[in-house]
């Protein structure tokens, strides 16, 4: 009997330390993104901004239900064949709970159908409205914005009766969901989008196409304001180009949205340029992103950027879910995260039902020319900053659901 007592007593004090190991493994989220290649500082600010936005949630423990938050980070190159077979591993072998996605629309487009075929959630950080439309599924949340919010932004900013514009973008999903949705935004406002370009994302000449440009707009004698806007992402911006090749000798004016700190470099060759913009630094006013300016330049002598802030917005989004679900269940986070609120850099986000879209501010700016020498740790710069006309609040956008 003793023997039996001794047994059953071992029995449950393994059953107890199995149950306490189970309960204490972490919670995995894998992070498949571009490290290697053109949209490198994407990718690094979008790692360093998911870090901060756990470490805010969690008041600086990385713990959420008793639970320590791994990040499984795994590079894509920017290959869309690779992305998707790095994230069926994040699922089936390193058995991540949740993945946050490429931040290359064409590559985030060839790995949503790998979080259907897992059922499990992916939070792709592109832009294209395919993301969240015709490719879209029911695993699929993005907390960034797409090309209709970029879209919409931008076109208030110069969009009205006799405004016509020239599009140039690169020939791929960023690219050509940005410009029809562009287009579409525009053409509400009473302008017109009267000539499309696209060219490949490795373009450095751009002469041929800037004279198709000109030539699209230059005679059109029913265009009140004649402007050239420009989609891009990474390297080779071509606006310093186009300026290079003088379309004011047509009247024309050059147009595009927010970027990175070291692309607004470029446009103080453009002061007085308007547009809109996901982030900037100084824009927004609420203690989180007074926290993420702080502790940014505390860590690494510089402010947060542009993907910096989408990056914390999915740590915030992402530990927010876990605790109101209480659980890594696919399902039961699903069911929470859809209608979601929480607050970000930006201010309050709401996360729509019908398409997992993420609902949030943009900020219309104007460039002013200005040295800066708190952009960057080693350098002083002359730099286009974006001041702050005003910021396009959620609820003036309509914003189209396009997975229907």
């Amino acid at each position: 009997m003793k023997r039996l007592l001794q047994t059953a007593a071992i029995a449950a004090a393994s059953a107890l330390t199995l149950g306490a190991a189970q309960a204490a493994e972490p919670i995995k989220i894998g992070h498949v993104v571009g490290l290697s290649g053109p949209l490198e500082p994407y990718a690094k600010q979008l790692q360093n901004g998911l870090e901060m936005g756990i470490e805010y949630a969690t008041d600086g423990s990385n713990e959420v239900l008793g639970r320590k938050i791994e990040i499984i980070t795994k590079d894509t190159q920017l290959k869309p064949d690779r992305a998707r077979a790095l994230l069926e591993e994040a699922y089936a072998d390193d058995e991540v709970d949740l993945a946050v996605g490429p931040v290359s629309s064409g590559v985030a487009l060839a790995t949503l159908p790998i979080a259907q075929q897992y059922q499990k959630i992916l939070i792709p950080q592109g832009v294209a409205n395919s993301i969240t439309g015709d490719n879209w599924n029911r695993y699929v949340f993005r907390v960034g914005r797409n090309s209709d919010q970029d879209a919409i932004s931008n076109a208030a900013a110069i969009g009205k009766e006799g405004v016509c514009v020239a599009t140039l973008a690169q020939d791929y999903a960023f690219g050509r969901d940005g410009v029809s949705a562009y287009s579409e935004a525009l053409e509400a406002r009473g302008g017109s989008v009267v000539h499309k370009e696209f060219v490949p994302t490795d373009t450095t000449d751009f002469t041929a196409p800037s004279q198709r440009l000109f030539n699209a707009l230059k005679d059109r004698s029913d265009c009140q304001e004649k402007h050239i806007f420009v989609i891009w992402a990474g390297g080779g911006n071509p606006l310093s180009k186009i300026k290079d090749l003088r379309p004011e000798r047509f009247d024309i004016q050059l147009a595009t949205g927010g970027n990175i700190l070291p692309a607004l470099v470029a446009y103080s060759e453009f002061p007085g340029l308007e547009g809109a913009t996901f982030y900037y630094y100084e824009h927004p006013t609420n203690d989180i992103n007074k926290w993420l300016v702080q502790q940014h330049y505390q860590r690494f002598n510089e402010p947060p950027d542009f993907f910096t802030a989408q990056g914390m917005a999915t740590g915030l989004f992402i530990v927010k879910a876990l605790r109101e679900a209480g659980s890594t269940d696919t399902e039961e986070l699903i069911g929470v995260m859809e209608g979601m609120a929480w607050e970000t850099p930006k201010g309050p986000m709401t996360m729509r039902v019908e398409d997992h879209q993420a609902m949030q501010p943009m900020y219309h700016f104007r460039i002013r020319k200005e040295e800066r020498d708190n952009w960057f740790a080693d350098r002083t710069v002359t730099a286009g900053v974006p001041e702050l006309i005003r910021v396009i609040e959620a609820s003036e956008m309509d914003i189209p659901v396009r997975n229907q």
